[in-house]
């Protein structure tokens, strides 16, 4: 059965692969009937070949069929093999056996996934959901149902694509086969639930989001195990691996920061579409959920169409100083300037994540440059300023400031200065949901400022200190950057 999705930039190689494929699958067809006195079926061959064919039509942006599942399992037997772009996959044994798409779940759910990843996403704008909310509730609750029963699969058959055909040997690791296998449970829920027309529809519709929610919950440290298991993987086949990379300077918790591992561009691709399309998701189901709970003030869904940045910021500031007293024993004072009764609409959790994140950065910045020195740290300021079309916040330090030629890698998922808490997890252990210390904390707020049309940029000063510039997009009509 075919399985494994590609890029359709890569059409034509596809389709070869496909034929290629389809020969070896029936070759090997031939040999079990001749053996175990079956016979091949003859439909395989036109399945085989009206994938290749879509896969050829299809345009570049989207997921596309490439080897089955009978090639990929031979590729498998190898030490190393070709993840089909011209690099060789991570060695080592393959914890994918008997794990394969088409093994696991049968031909009418791969079907079916096959042609939801073939169908366009729709994205939503935060106006877009603050005008939905002011509709009676009970019409919006059923509009938003229905909307998300059509969508959801959709993206969700996206995303087992791109999981199927990560490079590196990233598809064959344990804990991303954990996460596609609940995305494709996901899938078959939505799939097989009913349309929904009554109100009683729409109750159990919810009820089964929240348990797609709740299923879904450990995915981010589980892609960042495999990732962090990809890196040692690398690392473990250069020259002097064990030794410190040149270069490389030692931090706290022992480790080194390196940046020989961040040349695989297709790796953070892949990452950062992966993790907007989960806020997306995340986003949508969590607002069509809180849509159910009492009603409050300045309130809807998720959104609060009154936030006040100053309190927010308040809210983090304090977080983050409470996580540098535990591990410094103490934390450099924090400055907040901005207008107190400015308030725009945002949704609140994605803000303190955003902010939190940032001044963490910087205290943790500031404290390792002063942890031995009697001078006292020079505090951190976070000004808050309205724009006509953005909010922007400023986060400056004095901690010392980052390389220019390592500006770029902050935004990488492998590269990290602290020591990796997954390193003292036990194997069938999930992770904690906020990743602090293994490169994860600056993509994902870059990717929730951008999910709603706003950035993050980061400018330093060696030896000096670094400004982080975080824009909010206080119209809410860019709708989501879809991958």
């Amino acid at each position: 059965m075919s399985r494994l999705f590609a890029h359709g930039s890569r059409a034509r190689g596809v389709y070869e692969s496909v034929v290629r494929a389809y020969s070896a699958d029936a070759s090997m067809a031939s040999t079990r009937a001749a053996v175990g006195g079956t016979s091949a079926t003859g439909g395989l061959g036109e399945d085989v070949a009206r994938r290749g064919l879509g896969a050829a039509s299809r345009s570049a942006s989207g997921p596309a069929v490439g080897a089955s599942a009978g090639a990929r399992d031979v590729a498998r037997e190898g030490d190393v093999a070709s993840d089909g772009g011209g690099r060789s996959r991570a060695g080592g044994k393959s914890a994918s056996s008997g794990r394969g798409l088409s093994e696991k779940f049968g031909k009418d759910v791969v079907d079916d996934i096959y042609r939801g990843s073939f169908r366009s996403q729709t994205g939503v704008s935060l106006k877009y959901m603050l005008d939905f909310g002011a509709q009676p509730i009970h019409r919006q609750l059923m509009v938003s149902a229905q909307f998300l029963h059509k969508e959801l699969p959709v993206r969700l058959a996206h995303r087992v694509a791109e999981l199927e055909n990560l490079p590196f040997g990233l598809s064959d690791m344990s804990q991303v086969l954990d996460v596609r296998d609940w995305y494709v449970e996901s899938f078959t829920e939505l799939r097989t639930f009913p349309p929904v027309e009554t109100m009683e529809d729409e109750e159990k519709f919810t009820n089964m989001l929240k348990r797609i929610m709740t299923r879904h919950e450990n995915v981010v440290p589980m892609i960042a195990r495999a990732v962090l298991e990809l890196k040692e993987q690398l690392a473990a086949q250069r020259p002097n691996a064990g030794e410190a990379p040149k270069g490389a300077q030692a931090r706290r918790g022992g480790t080194f920061a390196t940046t020989d591992l961040n040349e695989f561009p297709e790796v953070h691709q892949f990452l950062d579409g992966f993790y907007m399309s989960r806020i997306g998701m995340r986003m949508l189901i969590g607002q069509h959920v809180a849509l159910h709970d009492p009603p409050k003030e300045s309130y809807i869904g998720l959104i609060c169409t009154s936030l006040s940045p100053m309190e927010v910021a308040r809210d983090a500031i304090a977080d983050a100083r409470s996580i540098c007293m535990r591990e410094y024993g103490d934390a450099p004072e924090v400055e907040l300037f901005g207008q107190e009764d400015f308030t725009f609409a945002y949704v609140p959790g994605h803000l303190h994540q955003m902010l939190f994140e940032l001044v963490k950065n910087s205290l943790r910045a500031v404290s390792d440059r002063y942890l031995d020195s009697n001078d006292t740290p020079p505090p951190i300021r976070v000004v808050i300023a309205e724009g006509a079309e953005d909010v922007t916040i400023k986060v400056s330090d004095e901690g010392g400031g980052i390389r220019r030629s390592g500006l770029e890698k902050i935004w990488t998922y492998l590269y990290s200065t602290a020591r990796s808490p997954l390193k003292d997890m036990d194997a069938d252990s999930a992770g904690p949901v906020v990743l602090a210390g293994y490169g994860y904390g600056l993509p994902l707020s870059r990717l929730y400022a951008r999910y709603f049309g706003g950035d993050l940029q980061v400018l330093s000063m060696e030896n000096y200190g670094t400004d982080a510039y975080l824009h909010l997009n206080r119209l809410g009509v860019a709708s989501e950057p879809l991958p």
